[in-house]
């Protein structure tokens, strides 16, 4: 085998590959389409499809490189710091998830307002098997994260009491009444920059805050009779909201992991109050009625959904794993690849790549 063979073997297939790319679609999809969904996180989605770590990494470089550009151009310092940050965003896969995001956004906005009115009971019941589901995600993160100390332990005492605190502050913040507010510039703005937050952090639903200020259904509105001027607005508020808070997330992930972790697990299982089926207008709890066995079914369906994705992704990152393991076996020195000169080995010089699962 000569010598661009055995280098072509060995290294891992291109994550640019136009099934990683549809893959992306999809996952952009399933976050779209829960921002559409009240109760329910897009920040949640992200982690359990995979790609909630290389958004926020991606989203903090293109914030960083923006704030350079401000700052570097009006004093000619050029745009090289700026342009350094912006080509670490890794395009290949945000692209594809904005695509499949906004897409899910405008077909799904009809749907779900209408269904959401509609069957409340069902729809409701459908959202809690998914977000009851995806609470595995952050428990089971929050477990294999090291701890201060570098090292390896599940969950302690203590830090069962801050995801019950968590847990209990989310519970009372749910439970507040929808209010109504008038949809003035500033309004919009405002609401539009605390609601994407729930985009960056996992357990909080966007949508479900809208629908707290009372502009839910309004934003809904603009999107199907495409209001641009709201819908431009909003875009504005998201874009401060996302400037201001993906950093604080992405420090908070990098050097405050694990108890990050545990408090997202908090939230999560704190957010279930506002998915519980039975519930009137001020959000008040209420019994099950006749149609309990139908909400069963529909809890169990949005469960199954959520887990059989979870554990297909498992599967599929172990298997990318298996892969890397073997590709850096072939490029070791000393094993199949040992011929290969430095320069030729995919990761000489440099970290292994993070097997994220998201292609």
């Amino acid at each position: 085998m000569g010598e661009t063979q055995r280098h072509r073997a060995a290294k891992p297939s291109s994550p640019s590959s136009w099934p990683a790319h549809g893959l992306n679609l999809v996952r952009g999809a399933l976050i779209g389409t829960a921002e559409t969904v009240p109760g329910v996180s897009g920040g949640t989605v992200a982690l359990v499809v995979g790609v909630y770590d290389t958004a926020i990494g991606s989203a903090s470089r293109l914030v960083t490189g923006v704030r350079l550009a401000l700052a570097d151009l009006p004093r000619g310092r050029g745009p090289s710091r700026a342009l350094h940050e912006i080509r670490q965003v890794r395009w290949n896969v945000i692209v594809p998830l904005l695509i499949g995001m906004f897409a899910a956004l405008v077909l799904m906005a009809g749907l779900v307002e209408g269904w959401v009115e509609e069957q409340p009971v069902h729809s409701r019941a459908l959202f809690f098997g998914l977000v009851l589901a995806s609470l595995w995600v952050p428990f089971s993160l929050a477990s294999r994260a090291p701890l201060p100390n570098g090292a390896a332990s599940s969950w302690r005492p203590g830090e069962v009491v801050v995801a019950l605190v968590s847990a209990a502050a989310a519970f009372v913040i749910v439970s507040l009444p929808p209010g109504e507010v008038e949809a003035t510039p500033l309004v919009i703005v405002a609401a539009a920059a605390v609601a994407v937050s729930a985009l960056v952090l996992p357990g909080l639903s966007g949508s479900f805050l809208l629908l707290t200020f009372g502009l839910y259904e309004r934003t809904l509105s603009a999107v199907n009779e495409r209001d641009f001027g709201y819908l431009g607005l909003f875009a504005l508020g998201a874009l401060l909201g996302l400037a201001s808070f993906v950093k604080l997330m992405q420090w908070l992930l990098e050097n405050r992991q694990r108890i990050t972790l545990v408090v997202l697990t908090g939230v999560v299982a704190g957010c279930l109050r506002a998915l519980w089926p039975w519930q009137d207008e001020d959000r008040a709890l209420l019994a099950p009625d006749g149609q309990l066995g139908a909400a069963i079914g529909f809890a169990a369906l949005g469960f199954v959904v959520v887990a059989a994705f979870a554990v297909a992704e498992h599967i599929t990152k172990n298997r990318r794993e298996a892969a890397a393991r073997a590709a850096e076996a072939v490029a070791a020195p000393g094993g199949a690849g040992g011929r290969h000169r430095a320069g030729d080995q995919p990761y000489a010089g440099a970290a292994a790549p993070r097997h994220d699962t998201e292609g």
